[in-house]
């Protein structure tokens, strides 16, 4: 491995943290709050050191395969400790546990917080804790490839190590730094409709774009110490849900569309069709199970069912009601769409409902084979064969994540805490969704838990928004030998 590459795109990592830092403290001055200095320091310190290791290195090269994939997942790792900063200089959290907890939250779009009083924070460091999740939501690593293209062929394979989908998002334009740029500007305008629209509503500018951020990139920082629900509108909350929905669609779909001036590739997308399809399925689970006995109405039931179907489907975790609260069956409803997640390419998390959708096809085709032995059968996907391997490939991610949520949640119990609550965290940082049920419900926090618990599910976090393999590939001894 070439170290030298690979500090050299760390520096680069930790240039554009550095110089995203520069937002919050704009609004931190404009409030003159308390913690301009504390942003200003790390917005220093993060960036001299990126200069630094920038100015000291050279690129000379392609990338290699082992060097793409500890570029991707150091950098994840650099930006959450770098971004603690702010907290770490404000004092506001008793521990770094707690720090870098709700830094790598931020970052992976999780969205778990170990915050017990949101709304005591200065507006820069809420502006950061929610600027980070708009960062992470497209990727940092797609931002990186956006901004610097002459990154060469190594840009492929880190867009691949990164984005959610991973080798099954297509390229868009024949270099990926194009398609990179293509992704993050359709993930901007996706950004200033939604920030218009809220403060069209009503909502303050601050706040219409922190909750566009937790949005867009289905991450649910609010704000608020009771998320969404605080405002209180059934129309912000409606057009919160259409663009949690939005935000888990394969966005090459959005450029598709626009390209071919037709919605028709929506209708002859099988993966929208199954990802519309559970909303729908779900919704009305739910409306039923929840609706029976409520005092409540009928169109404030379907709303509230909605809006929590589609935020935990897309793994946003923004919540408008307890749901701690909600029939059993419901949550069950709830915990389900947990492992599903969001359509391949977009900025959702978990499984992925592409995957999902390979999986039903190939036990279909299974079950034909057993009264067909000597068919010759092709797994097909919107017209197109998906070869062996990928299906292959596919059953390794979702033997791995379910093996990976099993032992999270018999090391979450080790420490006391009982099955609901150790398994819904457990996943629900798994999949980036942020809370769960039982003591980590959507009004609860992860504050109580102890520093070893925080450490270890912000890896979970890590693991679930780098699709697992980026992540455990480097523990294999045999990656660092030479050769």
């Amino acid at each position: 491995m070439n170290y030298q590459r690979i500090i050299y795109s760390l520096s680069i990592i930790l240039m554009i943290v550095g110089l995203a830092m520069l937002l919050p403290l704009f609004w931190s001055l404009y409030y003159d709050e308390y913690d301009s200095y504390a942003l200003a320091l790390s917005c220093g310190i993060t960036y001299l050191i990126g200069v630094i290791g920038y100015k000291k290195t050279k690129r000379e090269g392609n990338f290699l395969s082992k060097e793409i994939f500890v570029i991707v997942t150091l950098g994840w790792l650099l930006a959450s400790l770098f971004g603690s900063l702010p907290y770490v200089f404000t004092g506001i959290f008793p521990t770094y546990a707690d720090a870098f907890f709700e830094t790598m939250s931020g970052f992976t779009t999780t969205g778990a917080s170990v915050l017990t009083d949101i709304e005591t924070l200065p507006h820069g460091l809420l502006f950061w804790r929610s600027l980070t999740q708009w960062l992470g939501g497209m990727g940092i690593i797609v931002l990186f490839i956006a901004l610097f293209p002459s990154i060469g062929t190594g840009g492929m394979q880190m867009f691949h190590a990164e984005t959610p989908g991973g080798n099954f998002v297509k390229k868009l334009k024949p270099r990926i730094s194009e398609t990179a740029k293509i992704l993050w500007s359709i993930y901007l305008l996706m950004t200033v409709t939604l920030a218009v629209l809220l403060w069209l509503l009503g909502m303050p500018l601050f706040d219409a774009l922190c909750h566009t951020f937790g949005t867009v990139a289905t991450a649910g920082f609010s704000t608020k110490n009771i998320s969404i629900g605080y405002y209180n509108s059934a129309a912000i909350q409606w057009v919160i849900t259409i663009f949690m929905f939005l935000a888990g669609i394969n966005f090459t779909l959005y450029y598709k569309a626009f390209r071919t001036k037709s919605l028709g590739v929506y209708a002859h997308n099988e993966e929208f069709k199954l990802y519309s399809f559970f909303v729908l399925v779900a919704v009305f689970l739910v409306v039923c199970s929840n609706y029976s006995g409520s005092i409540a109405t009928l169109d404030d039931t379907i709303r509230e069912a909605t809006f929590q179907v589609v935020s935990l489907l897309t793994t946003t975790g923004y919540a408008t009601v307890n749901y701690n609260q909600w029939s059993y069956f419901a949550q069950t409803v709830l915990v389900v769409l947990m492992f599903i997640g969001g359509c391949m390419g977009s900025t959702g998390s978990s499984i992925k409902v592409g995957r999902i959708l390979v999986l039903l096809k190939q036990a279909k085709l299974e079950l034909v084979r057993c009264f067909h032995p000597h068919a010759v059968l092709r797994l097909k996907i919107d017209g197109k064969s998906i070869g062996q391997d990928n299906v292959i490939n596919i059953l390794q991610f979702f033997f791995l994540f379910l093996a990976i949520a099993a032992l999270g949640t018999m090391f979450m119990t080790f420490w006391g805490f009982d099955f609901v609550t150790s398994f819904t965290a457990t996943v629900s940082c798994l999949s980036n969704i942020g809370p769960g049920l039982a003591l980590v419900g959507p009004v609860e926090n992860f504050a109580f838990l102890p520093d070893v618990t925080k450490y270890f599910l912000s890896f979970l976090m890590l693991l679930g928004r780098l699709e697992i393999y980026t992540v455990l590939v480097l523990f294999l001894p045999s990656f660092w030998r030479k050769g």
